[in-house]
């Protein structure tokens, strides 16, 4: 009798447990932008962002992004008098913020510098 009541108590836990439904995990889409003017510069020198080395970044509603799929150097010597680790640029880009970082599809420069 004590083994068919643990049997039962066990198969009603069992249909307990499966009939949870798991915590669904929402992940945010990732934001578009197109032909938006933003800062652009060099993240570690002229935002402040940690990293390791000179990396390009673009500044957009006051928050900085690195940049993936443009290299700072791109532009010109960013060490140069008016490259991107002395001087903030404006540009007109192109892509999309994913898992904190701007992926850009297209940057063009709104100054007298190099055009991409």
């Amino acid at each position: 009798m004590k083994q068919l009541t643990l049997l039962l108590f066990l198969a009603l836990f069992g249909i307990t447990a499966s009939a949870q439904s798991p915590a669904k995990k929402t992940t945010a889409a990732p934001k578009v932008l197109k032909n938006q003017i933003v800062d652009i510069s060099c993240g570690t020198c002229q935002f402040k962002m940690k990293g390791k080395d000179c990396e390009l970044a673009v500044r957009i509603d006051g928050k900085s992004y690195f940049v993936d799929g443009k290299k700072i150097d791109d532009f010109g010597d960013a060490h140069d008098e008016h490259g991107f680790c002395n001087a903030i640029s404006k540009a007109e880009v192109t892509g999309s913020i994913v898992k904190n970082r701007f992926k850009a599809t297209a940057i063009k420069l709104l100054d007298d510098k190099a055009k991409m």
